[in-house]
């Protein structure tokens, strides 16, 4: 829950639907202000690919990341995070280093109002809300959230949008950080979309979504704070299901044609440097 939010709606018989969403928002909220625990080392792999921020701590890159035809994802045009409200001066700074033009922020209208992002000098902002158009009753259950991401209308716009969007800011040698609210459940689905476009294995795609949880200190058995395994497979599963592949909910699902598809990896993959014998 703690990377969803809700929308409102009009409708006098969601009101105490839409108030209960509101609360558990407000919880996850909470939760993610408090941080993370101290005791906990962050188990990154070799490339390190966490941005080491105070406030952010689910702030990372795809560095180190290589696609099954031999290629690299760029290790710098690309952060995933989780909400920049508690973010540092220190933070903000190490943001403005990285050259961070664009952010795309994931989450409602309410989680923007709760939890205000601090602005980085420099950084566009654009809202490709994931959760918009998708009823109030679906958001306090993860299952239906999950299923909402392949199936609702709103949902699939504004994931496609938010891939074309970084494919355009990439060709321009921007840097874009795209979040949620924790950085695991609507960031987790659109990493695993970006990843799984570029070329990169489903193990490695699990593997991403499950970091979460070590950048966290929380585990898959933490519902509210943590990722499970089976939430990612279960959205796969559907598309596949629905669109009868994965591609095919790439094409119909969230629109992207094979100029898309083309720009994006253009943009974000590099060629593999060979190791130098000695």
């Amino acid at each position: 829950m703690g990377c969803y939010g809700l929308v409102f709606t009009s409708s006098k018989s969601h009101f105490t639907t839409v108030i209960s969403a509101l609360i558990m928002v407000v919880a996850a909220a909470l939760t993610v202000f408090a941080g993370p625990a101290a005791a906990a080392p962050v188990a990154a792999p070799i490339a390190n690919p966490s941005v080491h921020l105070q406030g952010a701590p689910n702030a990372r890159t795809f560095a180190g990341y290589t696609t099954t035809d031999g290629r690299l994802v760029s290790p710098t045009l690309l952060i995933r995070s989780d909400n920049l409200a508690s973010l540092t001066p220190s933070d903000v700074a190490v943001l403005r280093q990285r050259k961070v033009g664009s952010i795309i922020d994931l989450r409602t209208v309410v989680e923007r109002a709760v939890q205000p992002d601090r602005p980085i000098p420099g950084a566009t902002v654009t809202v490709h809300d994931v959760l918009s158009t998708t009823a109030p009753a679906t958001l306090v259950d993860l299952n239906s959230a999950y299923r909402a991401f392949v199936l609702d209308p709103g949902s699939r716009l504004a994931i496609g949008n938010t891939v074309r969007q970084i494919a355009r800011q990439a060709a321009q040698g921007k840097v874009t950080l795209f979040h949620c609210s924790a950085g695991k459940d609507r960031t987790g689905w659109v990493s695993a979309v970006l990843l799984t476009l570029l070329g990169v294995d489903r193990a490695k795609v699990e593997q991403d979504y499950l970091d979460s949880n070590t950048y966290r200190h929380t585990s898959a058995a933490d519902r509210l704070n943590g990722v499970n395994a089976s939430w990612l497979r279960s959205s796969f599963a559907l598309a596949d299901q629905r669109y009868g592949s994965f591609a095919g909910y790439a094409a119909r699902g969230l629109g992207l044609t094979d100029g898309d598809l083309n720009a994006l990896r253009d943009a974000l993959l590099v060629p593999m440097t060979p190791r130098v014998s000695r």
